[in-house]
């Protein structure tokens, strides 16, 4: 390692924690901070350059990053929060309505940009996404009542590996051809699911085994945790592609709702890990995008965001929601709650690298067109969540002020 990739490195660290903080100090989402910062010290200065820094070993470090960020948010998920009519809108939103945004964002990307049917067909299934990293720091801005906040941070954590593995096997269709594949895109999906969910219980099991049983420091869980959830996302994913974000999201959640072992340290370890490689992974991502790029796709992008917004979302909340209890106001807040976060960024990133290592046209489209749906998302829903909370009596109250003396 020469001066220039350590200087490189304590940059990308210093930039990932420093825009993380003053984000929460002003209370705004990280990513409306941390995005621009990697594209004015990539792009704009020059300073960061991710794939001369890391070269070949960038996609599996996202990936593996990707992999913790996921397994933080499953530890999120309690069963016990969510009501019987609010699990019935979860599972509309994670199917009915992700066929409905895929659509749309297909449609849409079709449309307003020059490329191939099936790079808008990927690019309307990585649209599909959405994921804890601005999620959890929306509603927590928001902080929206009851039901329709676990109805939200589950949608946001489980739509994220969902999105992903339909993404993969559309991704195989391009890159092995599509007609003989093509065929094989539902079993492979099914695979993809089952062995995820396999082989996050299994290491859900081993986690809870090793933290039960052996007698561990609380220092030694954190890195016996870290292990494992690395292991679990990297052999299931080493056999079907993608299968390990869905294996970290069911172990987390395994975890998170057995009552036997505390698991207080691993919540501390989320907290400050998960926080941590977020950061990270939005500065080297958006380093790595040309400012000719994201010129060349604003306005199309911008528009592109807008059928996401205006049309697709209020669309796949109410053809999911149709036949729940939620109110009509909880249904107007999660028409209004669907921003793009990391996992987006990393799998569009990782596509476009190996569809550009094969020479498919296109291809280095689908990174810009992304990065400015993920801002532009993530700024309107992060700026406006609360007050449309408030506006429909779905928002926790102000905490009133301690007015009290001695």
């Amino acid at each position: 390692m020469n001066e220039s990739d350590l200087l490189q490195l304590t940059l990308i660290v210093v930039l990932a924690v420093g825009g993380t903080a003053i984000a929460g100090r002003f209370g705004i989402p990280s990513i409306v901070l941390l995005l621009p910062l990697g594209f004015v010290f990539g792009a704009g200065l020059g300073l960061l350059d991710p794939d001369e820094l890391f070269g070949d070993l960038l996609t599996p470090l996202v990936s593996l990053s990707v992999a913790v960020i996921l397994f933080d948010g499953g530890l999120g998920l309690r069963l016990a929060r969510v009501s019987a009519g609010a699990r019935r809108a979860v599972v509309g939103l994670l199917t009915v309505g992700v066929a409905v945004t895929w659509l749309a964002g297909t449609l849409g990307a079709m449309a307003l940009f020059d490329i191939r049917r099936d790079l808008a067909i990927l690019m309307g299934a990585i649209l599909i996404m959405s994921g804890p990293t601005v999620v959890l720091p929306i509603l927590s801005i928001a902080r929206p009542r009851g039901r329709v906040a676990a109805v939200t941070r589950w949608e946001g954590i489980l739509v994220d590996p969902i999105g992903a593995i339909i993404a993969v096997v559309t991704f195989h269709v391009i890159s092995s051809g599509g007609p003989n594949y093509r065929g094989e895109g539902i079993k492979d999906f099914a695979l993809t699911v089952g062995l995820g969910v396999v082989a996050g219980i299994v290491g859900a099991t081993i986690l809870f085994k090793l933290l039960k049983f052996a007698g561990l420091a609380p220092h030694a869980e954190v890195g016996v945790t870290l292990g494992i959830v690395l292991a679990t996302f990297a052999v299931p994913d080493a056999i079907l592609e993608d299968s390990g974000l869905l294996s970290v999201v069911i172990m987390g959640i395994f975890i998170a709702n057995q009552k036997r072992v505390p698991v207080e340290h691993i919540t501390e370890f989320k907290e400050i890990v998960g926080g941590l490689l977020t950061g990270v992974l939005f500065i080297v991502l958006s380093a790595r995008i040309p400012a000719s790029s994201l010129a060349d796709h604003l306005v199309p992008a911008l528009v592109l965001t807008a059928i996401l917004v205006v049309l697709a979302r209020p669309l796949a909340v109410a053809a999911a929601t149709a036949r729940t209890t939620l109110a009509a106001r909880e249904r107007a807040f999660l028409a209004w709650m669907a921003p793009r976060g990391i996992v987006v960024a990393s799998v569009s990133s990782i596509f476009a690298l190996q569809l550009e290592a094969q020479g498919v046209p296109g291809a280095d489209d689908l990174v810009p067109i992304t990065f400015i749906v993920i801002v532009a998302t993530t700024a309107l829903y992060g700026l406006t969540a609360r007050p449309v909370a408030v506006l429909l009596g779905v928002a926790e109250p102000d905490e009133e002020p301690d007015t009290t003396t001695t």
